[in-house]
């Protein structure tokens, strides 16, 4: 009896429920991304060209505008 007080208990766990749901083998996306504003995260049809930064309207232009190109680049 010298292995009654020490038995391992091995318990199921939901791994197998977990790989099931969890799919990575999804097809691409078909569907353009959402670009949303960098200012105030409105949609954004524009995109400034020097900076790369998504702005909604000639406000945000103008701010994208107003920043330093060091905090843009």
């Amino acid at each position: 009896m010298t292995g009654d007080s020490e038995r391992s208990h091995c318990f199921k766990t939901d791994n197998k429920f977990i790989v099931k749901n969890y799919s990575i083998n999804a097809p691409p996306s078909f569907k353009p991304t959402k670009k949303y504003s960098d200012i105030s995260g409105l949609p954004a049809p524009y995109m400034d060209r020097h900076s790369k930064l998504f702005y909604s309207n000639c406000e945000e232009f103008a701010t994208v505008r107003s920043l330093p190109m060091d905090i843009t680049a």
